[in-house]
Parts: C-alpha cells; structure tokens; sequence
C-alpha cells in the first residue's frame, strides 16, 4: 500500500472515531426524546381532578335519566383509580414517609366539612361518610403495612382491618383492593396493566350486582358497561401514556394545587347547593 494511500486510510478512521460520539450522543438523545413523550404525572393528575369535578357536579345537581348525567358519572370513575396508582409510586419516591401521611390526613380534615356539605341531598348538612382523602390516608397505611410489617400473619390482620375502615368512606373497598394490586404489580408494565383490568372488571361487575332488581336487565348491563369506562381509561392512560415524569417548571404549585382542589371545589358545590337549589 503506498504511503498516501495509508495516510488516506488513516483520515477516515480518524473520522469514524470523531463521529461515533456524536452519533451515540444523538442516538442517546433521540431516546430520551422518545421516552419523554406521553404525559408526566402532573398532567395526568389536572385530567383526574377535571374528571372528579364532572362526577361531583352530576351528584350535587341531579338529573336523573340524562345522558349528560351518566357520562359525567362515568368518566369520574377515572380518578381514583389514578390517585391510587400515583398514591403507591408516591409513597416509593417522598423523602419523607411520614410527612406524606400527615399531609394526607390533615386534608381529610379539612375536606370533611366541605364533603358533607356537598353531598347532603336534604337540608343543609349532615354526615355523608368520610371523604376521598381519609380513603387515600387508609390506602397510604395499607402501602405502608404492607412494606414494613414482616410478620404475614400481623401484616395481613393490620390490612384486612384498614379496608374494613373504609366501608364508611368515600370509594370503600375498592381503593383499598386497587391500592394493594398496584403494590403487588410494582413497575411491570404488564402486571399494571392486568392490575387495571381486574379492578375496571371488578368494578363494572360489582355496579351490576348492585343493579340487580332495581333496573332491568338490558339497561343494568349498559349501565354497568358505562362505570367501567372511566377505569379502563386511566388504565391506558398510565400504562400507554404515562411517561414517568413530572412537570419540569410548577411542581410546587401542582403539589398543592392537587391537595386544595379537593376541599375547595367541594366547598363551592356544597355552597351553591344550598343557595341555589
């Protein structure tokens, strides 16, 4: 081989190995572009508290019968299993345990009053149950029973007992059952998946046996059918969509945006309620 053609050999390796980082670090960042497509938690969580508005607007101001009513209905049911999913990968990611569970039941407080003042059907306020958050707080426990109590037969006396707590409260039972499936699924994106579809069949067949002998048949199955639909979207929402990420600016404010809109938004309903109706 003659010397310029060793020389011109040369040259272009010294290209390859100049162009191979570059084209690891595009590679590199066409994954990273990819992975955060979807939509981050806080999005996610804005779309299940719309959701929940919807439901408690077709509670508080009935018209039974309408299409308007059900779909509302409906596609509430999208928010708590949502809630109950974050509420499990919340506990894993907080810097402080038990500043998380404080938090939580300082919000059940404070949204009880509003609570019952929302759903009080006749006269101005009576005692409903406890709310969503108090449900969320039972479910922070069971998380938190199930991660440190090494004993079986304690851990699952302690958790049986919390579920059996929540029969008083707002989505009794179910988010409680929804919050242990998410434990036991982990990060398995296919063991989420079949998490979601236990609980939307769980629930849908649950709102049908509840229907037995009030509604006819045909119409007990449609309606039934139409209570699975918001679970089964939050199901693909999180395992489709979800990218895994938050917000990159406005954390702090989503943190407790989130918190306040729940007593908030109950207190306004419940107030026009008695004024207006």
């Amino acid at each position: 081989m003659s010397t310029k053609e060793e020389k011109s050999e040369d040259m272009m390796n010294d290209s390859r190995l100049q162009q191979t980082p570059c084209a690891e670090g595009c590679a590199a960042a066409g994954e990273e572009s990819r992975r955060v497509k979807g939509l981050n938690r806080d999005i996610i969580k804005y779309i299940a508290m719309f959701t929940m508005l919807l439901n408690h607007i077709a509670h508080v101001f009935p018209l039974p019968g309408t299409f308007l009513r059900e779909l509302f209905i409906d596609l509430g049911y999208f928010t708590a299993p949502v809630m109950c999913y974050f509420l499990v990968e919340g506990y894993h990611y907080t810097h402080s345990k038990k500043q998380y569970g404080i938090r939580l039941a300082v919000f059940a407080l404070l949204s009880e009053l509003p609570f019952c003042l929302a759903f009080t059907y006749n006269g101005l306020i009576s005692f409903q149950g406890m709310n969503m958050i108090f449900t969320l707080l039972l479910c922070f426990l069971i998380v938190l029973a199930m991660d440190q109590i090494w004993n079986p037969i304690l851990r699952k006396l302690v958790v049986f007992a919390l579920i059996a707590a929540s029969v008083c409260s707002d989505w009794a039972i179910f988010a409680p059952v929804f919050t242990i499936l998410f434990v036991r699924a982990g990060q398995e994106k296919e063991k989420i998946r079949k998490a979601y579809v236990i609980a939307t069949l769980a629930f849908g067949l649950a709102n049908f046996s509840s229907g037995v002998g009030y509604c006819p048949p045909q119409r007990n199955l449609l309606l039934s059918l139409g209570t699975m639909v918001g679970p089964a979207l939050a199901g693909f929402v999180i395992v489709e969509l979800y990218n895994g990420k938050r917000m990159e600016r406005g954390r702090t404010f989503s943190q407790w945006f989130f918190y306040l809109f729940y007593p908030v938004h109950l207190l306004i309903l419940g107030l026009l309620r008695v004024y207006c109706l």
